[in-house]
């Protein structure tokens, strides 16, 4: 049994950084530094696999340049090509990042993805969790989730950039389906309609067993039923914040695989996370096992 499934797409990341500002409509400007690197489905991939974790990474590649230049990153990082399905058809996912200490923008595009049959992966490559990097609100999701069920894994989402709310009936349906949910701050806000976030983490406390909203260099907040603990962030010297979040995820997962209590799986959140951030892409940084359970003991020193 695979220990997360992880049915992500692969993006080429165009990371610009030492940007003095935004560009605008008809004004150039210069970055000091640019890394092309594989992203998406990629980031939390590598960080899962250098956790000791058997993932499980579903993913769609074509025969474009970027696709093959994904591919190749997956290699190099021995990532199980098992779930990986070919194409003889372009796959483009690109993405340019507007990197800065303290956020970043994007602009992407994706060509058309074939379709996907999500709840027979999961009856086909069983896992103890399955990570949804997205929120899924779909009329079919429950078909995800029974499958999710009959193989026994905890299913742990994401919510990434949308414009859902607490007022669809669909969006509300999946989350009481989801047993973790892991929002960062602004999304927490827009999703729910809150001013504050402490009010936004009761209304989805409502809803979702255990809720984690990620603040950034503040840290973290989440209750698990009548649980609450916040953590403050990791002080690193931060080169690029892309794939922060979703480093964040793997290490909190990492902990609730391990049966830790909610503080110490937020630790392992915030150290994954923060330690992302002190090299460029999401991934390159990203902490092995080794690393993690180094530094887990000495907080308990």
């Amino acid at each position: 049994m695979l220990d997360i499934l992880l049915p992500s797409m692969y993006f080429c990341d165009l990371v610009f950084t030492g940007l003095p500002e935004m560009p605008r409509l008809g004004n150039e400007v210069y970055c000091k530094n640019l890394k092309v690197i594989p992203g998406g489905g990629f980031i939390p991939a590598v960080a899962l696999n250098r956790l000791g974790l058997q993932v499980g990474w579903a993913c769609d590649f074509g025969n474009d340049f970027f696709s093959h230049f994904a591919l190749e990153q997956a290699r190099q990082q021995n990532l199980s090509e098992r779930l990986f399905r070919m194409h003889a058809v372009p796959l483009q996912s690109v993405t340019v990042s507007y990197s800065f200490s303290h956020e970043r923008a994007f602009l992407s595009y994706v060509d058309l993805l074939p379709p996907f049959d999500l709840p027979a992966l999961i009856r086909e490559n069983p896992a103890r969790c399955l990570m949804l990097m997205g929120l899924s609100s779909a009329p079919d999701f429950h078909k995800t989730v029974e499958a999710a069920r009959e193989v026994g894994a905890i299913i742990f989402m994401e919510c990434q950039a949308t414009d859902a709310s607490l007022d669809d009936p669909q969006v509300v349906a999946a989350l009481r389906s989801v047993d973790i949910f892991a929002p960062n701050q602004e999304e927490a806000l827009r999703l729910t309609g809150e001013a504050t976030t402490e009010a936004a983490l009761d209304r989805l406390a409502q809803l979702t067993p255990t809720v984690v909203i990620k603040l950034g260099a503040d840290g973290v907040i989440a209750r698990r039923r009548e649980e609450q603990v916040q953590m403050p962030g990791l002080s690193v010297s931060v080169v690029d914040t892309t794939g922060a979040g979703d480093n964040f995820d793997c290490g909190f997962l990492y902990g609730v695989l391990h049966k830790y209590l909610l503080e110490d799986c937020l630790r392992c959140g915030n150290f994954c996370g923060g330690l992302s951030t002190t090299a460029y892409g999401g991934w390159e940084a990203s902490p092995t096992v080794a690393q993690l359970e180094d530094w887990l003991a000495e907080q308990h020193k």
